[in-house]
């Protein structure tokens, strides 16, 4: 199977059954993926911060670092290769408070308040999710099915 790397601060799409489309270090970095059945697309963002204005100068070089700016872009370029709103599913791992364990800056938590935000707002559910916890994570979207594996420490792997 063809796995497609997207970076940290980076954003990918792709079409077609024999695709996947992974991310590693999900720390309090948020990944979100989403696909439409019918067309087989799917796209998947992993970004850093919640909001552009904690930087606006680095939103304007990278978009995909920020929920606000990169969870928009995503859909845009789903939309481009032949997803439907209506049909899209939305699925989100990440959000660990793992450098912040007492949860001062709670960075994982605002990054996952940030997409759900942006989802309430334009009237989108998430489907399946597994945010939070203390420890990173590995996150791939299959794209022949939709189906989304994210793989815990010690070898856990979760299916959304």
């Amino acid at each position: 199977m063809a796995s497609i790397l997207v970076d940290i601060a980076g954003m990918k799409t792709a079409s077609g059954g024999a695709n996947e489309l992974a991310t590693h270090t999900l720390g309090s970095c948020v990944a979100v993926a989403v696909y439409d059945p019918v067309g087989k697309v799917g796209g998947l963002l992993h970004y850093m911060l919640p909001e552009a204005s904690l930087n606006p100068d680095k939103a304007r070089q990278n978009p995909y670092m920020f929920g606000d700016t990169g969870i928009p872009l995503l859909f845009r370029a789903v939309y481009q290769l032949g997803a439907e709103r209506e049909r899209i599913i939305v699925k989100m791992a990440g959000g660990a408070n793992v450098m912040d364990q007492s949860g001062t800056l709670n960075m994982g938590k605002r990054n996952c308040q940030a997409a759900r935000r942006i989802f309430h707002k334009n009237g989108l559910l998430v489907a399946a999710e597994l945010v939070g916890g203390v420890s990173g994570k590995t996150m791939r979207l299959r794209l022949k099915d939709g189906s989304v594996e994210v793989l815990l420490p010690g070898g856990e792997v979760r299916i959304l």
